[in-house]
């Protein structure tokens, strides 16, 4: 199983990025445009939780943040899929939580770096229960979802903002890897992004259902 995850996908978002990421080695502009091509990142297996486990905050990793984003499941074998195609090979959609070290982040930044360890340790890919597409009658590329902190919404997201769609991101990752079934796609944060402290408790909704929710350890 591959963890993929799109970094920069909500404008919104890119200009609250800005703000940590200064001088990023991405291309980023402060007023949120796309990049001019989807900023992929990976997680290791060992990231993922499933929903209802608890997340134990790693406190020598520094300041550590939510990203509430839409996650779909691929379903089928594939390799260079055409965009028009693309749909065919995801079947399940839920809320994730893309958790990130800020603080390692904003310094692998600074240098040049990947993010790998800033994005991909242990724990840091939280998936909710999965829902079977089209959801409440809706297509993936319309959904809306929500992120709540101790009973207060903190991000809410509409995947029609996303700069770059899943069927675009679908068919451009397979030029890369062969998409396996089981494979996870993080497809990108809105802005609200901030961070979490021992004893919070997070819930996910996707539309009007409750899909997520954990407790911070």
């Amino acid at each position: 199983m591959k963890i993929f995850a799109i970094g920069m996908n909500y404008a919104a978002h890119n200009v609250e990025l800005h703000n940590f990421l200064s001088t990023s080695g991405q291309r980023l502009q402060e007023n949120g445009q796309s990049p001019e091509e989807p900023v992929i990142f990976t997680k290791a297996d060992s990231a993922l939780l499933n929903q209802g486990k608890p997340f134990f905050v790693p406190d020598h990793l520094g300041r550590i943040d939510y990203e509430a984003e839409l996650v779909v499941r691929i379903c089928r074998l594939g390799k260079h899929i055409p965009e028009r195609f693309a749909h065919r090979y995801y079947d399940a959609v839920t809320v994730g939580i893309d958790f990130t070290a800020r603080d390692l982040q904003r310094e692998a930044s600074a240098k040049g770096q990947p993010w790998t360890i800033s994005k991909g340790f242990d724990g840091s890919a939280v998936v909710g229960e999965w829902q079977p597409l089209p959801f409440r009658q809706k297509p993936v590329s319309d959904l809306h979802f929500r992120l709540e902190k101790n009973g207060e919404t903190v991000q809410q997201g509409w995947a029609g903002d996303m700069l770059y769609k899943v069927d675009q991101i679908v068919s451009y990752l397979s030029r890369f890897f062969t998409l396996k079934t089981g494979d996870l796609l993080y497809t990108g944060t809105p802005v609200g992004a901030g961070p979490v402290s021992i004893g919070d408790h997070l819930s996910g909704w996707l539309e009007d259902c409750r899909v997520l929710e954990f407790d911070c350890k």
